[in-house]
């Protein structure tokens, strides 16, 4: 047994809550809390169409999930190009699933919304069961229900086509089990979130540790670890690392960092760490402006629960991200690298507001502060929905009208050297090389050279086209003697991709021109003042910038 026994007053109540939470149906409240969420993603849906004028996704990334799914569905393998199997998904469960929906008929774009969606509304759920497990109120765990669909970034979550609300449900689901004093439920839930999203395997040691006794804590570690190793065979298998080609062409520093041979790699870590710790604050306090505190009294209510170790993860996430592979922080992409602890934090903030009423007298009192809480959630969804809105848009006046572009001018057997591997691979179905290293491993040990390493590579490769933002490969572009702009896009009002202007590049290695250049001869040698042993082509933080799309059609 977890913890000691439920504590009088303020503290958890209801001892058979967790057991009853666990196995009860739905009720009046889940119907409440899903219809919440249903006019939640209605509020998203109408901000998709009025600013995006049709339904899309929001990150490039999330076609990049849809391109393995249709590939593995039609029998192409794990892979971005078909028969090349790669491990180019850092959420291979997500993956698995949305291939599942593509061979059960449903095109990839409606598997990953309708799954997003259900995942979505269990976490709502069972965050509500969590709240009620600990021992809350049935007003404060509804509270905590509502407020998981009515988060700006869970929402945008659910229709991302991002793992997002699979992850944040199997760590409530977790944390469910380990309240009901079921830890090889708890081990199973936490190993399989961990293969939703990685961020979430720190919750697997603390789950171990709150065994109190070794061997049970190996126990429960071993099972989750289990889960994981298919997808770390598949690793070694296809990309000759125990972590997959998305991780290790994005790590900056740390321990991982250190491990790829990145200089100074423990620095980094370091500096990222304090810096993820701050920014993980500043996230939370924009979500709402009274989680961080309701969290923090939270801590007098279920700080010696049996949740107690689960909930440490809310303080070492943004530090151990630091330190084990930093790349871009808590708050990147709407918070998508640590949204799987949403739950967890609004028990505890759940928590924070009950004993927060109880010491409020008046009745009158007591509905002010919960007018004011409701407020402040209703408050960030319009410009959550905005920013999703946005999101799609860029993507689709983007990436999709590049990689539509491609299917319609160029050759079937055309190969393409790209830095967005998503949408282009997905509408276009070209055979493609990733210059970011996600689908082409073989191109990591060129980055760490710099711009040199990466033309070096591009020689050897010799695509016919290059998709590329000019901004990431100034080099590369520059040599018009090698590449001749054909397709432009940029975009006026650029909120999520990588910069604003991506450009189709016609080589000189293109197969069906009549002066094509052989391939194998060297690329010369760009000139740069430094080669850098560092990846020197990193993903700029995108900024905002007024206007709608626009774009420029190049003869």
């Amino acid at each position: 047994m977890e913890g000691g026994p439920p504590r009088s007053g303020l503290g958890p109540r209801p001892a058979l809550a967790p057991r009853r939470a666990l196995g009860s149906g739905l009720d009046r409240d889940d119907a409440l809390i899903v219809a919440a969420g249903l006019g939640v993603l209605l509020v998203f849906v109408v901000a998709e169409w009025r600013i995006a004028g049709g339904v899309g996704l929001p990150l490039d990334d999330s076609w990049i999930h849809v391109r393995l799914a249709t590939n593995l569905a039609r029998g192409r393998g794990f892979a971005v190009n078909p028969g090349e199997p790669v491990a180019a998904s850092t959420a291979p469960l997500w993956t698995l699933l949305l291939a599942l929906g593509v061979a059960a008929g449903l095109s990839g774009l409606v598997a990953a919304k309708a799954l997003g969606a259900l995942a979505y509304g269990a976490t709502a759920l069972l965050t509500r069961r969590v709240a009620r497990a600990a021992g809350l109120g049935r007003g404060p765990a509804l509270a905590a229900g509502l407020a998981a669909v009515g988060l700006g970034r869970l929402a945008w979550g659910a229709l991302s086509g991002m793992e997002v609300p699979l992850c944040a449900a199997l760590v409530a689901a977790g944390a469910l089990a380990v309240l009901a004093d079921r830890p090889w439920t708890a081990s199973v839930a936490l190993g399989l979130a961990t293969l939703a999203r990685p961020e979430a395997g720190l919750l697997i040691p603390l789950h171990a540790v709150a065994a109190g006794r070794v061997g049970a804590a190996l126990a429960r570690a071993g099972l989750a670890g289990l889960l994981l190793v298919p997808a770390a065979l598949f690793n070694l298998a296809t990309v000759g690392r125990i972590v997959p080609a998305t991780v290790a062409a994005k790590v900056e520093g740390g321990l991982l960092g250190r491990v790829e041979g990145i200089a100074g790699a423990w620095r980094i870590g370091g500096d990222r760490a304090l810096a993820y710790l701050a920014e993980w604050g500043r996230l939370l306090l924009t979500d709402h402006w009274a989680l961080p505190v309701l969290a923090a009294v939270g801590l007098a209510t279920l700080g010696g629960s049996r949740l107690r170790w689960l909930l440490l993860a809310l303080l070492l996430h943004p530090v151990a991200s630091g330190l084990l592979a930093p790349y871009r922080g808590p708050a990147f992409q709407t918070g998508r690298y640590s949204s799987h602890l949403l739950p967890l934090a609004l028990v505890l903030a759940a928590a924070g507001l009950e004993r927060v009423l109880a010491h409020v007298p008046e009745r009158g009192l007591r509905a002010a502060v919960l007018v004011a809480l409701g407020a402040g959630v209703l408050w960030g969804l319009g410009p959550a929905a905005r920013d999703y809105g946005w999101g799609v848009e860029n993507i689709t006046a983007m990436q999709v009208h590049l990689g539509r572009w491609v299917a319609t001018h160029t050759a079937p057997d055309a190969v393409l050297a790209v830095n967005d591997i998503g949408a282009l691979s997905y509408f276009g179905d070209r055979r493609i090389v990733d210059l970011m290293g996600l689908a082409t491993p073989a191109i990591l040990p060129y980055r760490r050279q710099g711009p040199t390493g990466i033309a070096r590579f591009v020689g050897t490769a010799c695509p016919d086209y290059l998709v590329i933002f000019p901004a990431w490969f100034p080099e590369l572009a520059a040599r018009g003697d090698r590449f001749r702009p054909v397709e432009r896009v940029r975009l006026a009002h650029n909120v999520v991709a990588g910069a604003a202007e991506m450009v189709v590049y016609e080589t000189i290695w293109r197969r069906d021109r009549a002066d094509r250049v052989p391939c194998g001869r060297a690329l010369a040698r760009v000139a740069v003042a430094r080669p850098d042993p560092t990846p020197s082509c990193r993903v700029p933080v995108s900024g905002i910038r007024e206007g709608a799309a626009a774009r420029r059609h190049l003869a």
